[in-house]
């Protein structure tokens, strides 16, 4: 045993949310029914800290959409024992998370997933279609997601790094179309939450909402997505070295990249 985890007889996998559909009620049939999480149980040991590994896993989660918000956690008993470490381990993930604002333990009801601002949830309804064009899109980004990178240089913790690193190693291989789309959406998604401001984070899901059908054209092409890669290369060593300014750069050199990639496949830019 290593801090409440089984090193042996573990399968090797992607740790990644769709790897493994596992529900909470499937392991507790004591569980009250609609708390079950699917891919709360997708979790893969790996070499740092059990409590990083396991905010890792709940960030990878929720940027992936798996974990929405309003999602009810399983109790500290059973969620210990879904994701076979211990409770002592499981408790620190949980204070880092919570501090993170990514949670909130809510008297009565349990731990949940923070939901989105109510004000940030009316902004996008009030938005029309025609308003969502692809320059608005890269003005957005370009606005936005520099200072997000900036903010994760200075804040990351070692859980939200190993989960960069998880979704770079991924995109290092051919993917496809979506699947490349997916995992940009969780990488952008991972350094909004290293903000560690929930603002932030809120915005950023809003920004997903409304640019994924204009990113996925500069997922179009295999080069386009090495490219994609690369870019997030740049910015996870900055984040990794903990330069602000440096992120911040490769960001903006990032989504330049990304808004020429996608001009020359969007006919209406």
């Amino acid at each position: 045993m290593l801090g409440g985890i089984r090193t042996e007889g573990y399968r090797r996998a992607q740790f990644c949310a769709y790897d493994l559909i596992v529900s909470w009620s499937d392991h507790c049939p004591g569980g009250s029914e609609g708390s079950a999480v699917d891919g709360i149980a997708a979790f893969v040991r790996r070499s740092t800290s059990v409590s990083a590994e396991i905010v890792a896993h709940i960030e990878t989660l929720i940027s992936r959409g798996s974990l929405t918000p309003g999602t009810k956690l399983p109790p500290e008993r059973e969620f210990a024992q879904v994701l076979n470490v211990s409770r002592v381990s499981l408790r620190e993930a949980m204070h880092e998370l919570e501090a993170k604002r990514v949670i909130e333990r809510r008297p009565g009801r349990g731990t949940i997933v923070i939901e989105a601002p109510t004000h940030a949830l009316e902004l996008y309804e009030e938005l029309s279609e025609s308003e969502r064009t692809l320059r608005d899109v890269a003005e957005l980004r370009e606005t936005i997601e520099p200072k997000f990178a900036q903010l994760a240089a200075e804040r990351a913790t070692a859980a939200t790094l190993f989960a960069l690193e998880q979704v770079l190693d991924a995109t290092a291989h051919e993917l496809s179309q979506q699947d490349s789309l997916q995992s940009d959406i969780s990488f952008h998604m991972l350094l909004a939450q290293a903000s560690q401001n929930p603002l932030m984070v809120a915005l950023n899901s809003l920004a997903n909402s409304w640019t994924v059908s204009v990113r996925s054209f500069s997922h179009a092409t295999a080069d386009a997505r090495r490219a994609s890669h690369n870019g997030h290369q740049r910015i996870l060593e900055a984040v990794r070295r903990g330069n602000g300014a440096q992120a911040r750069d490769a960001m903006l050199l990032h989504l330049a990249e990304v808004a020429s990639l996608t001009q020359g496949r969007y006919p209406s830019f």
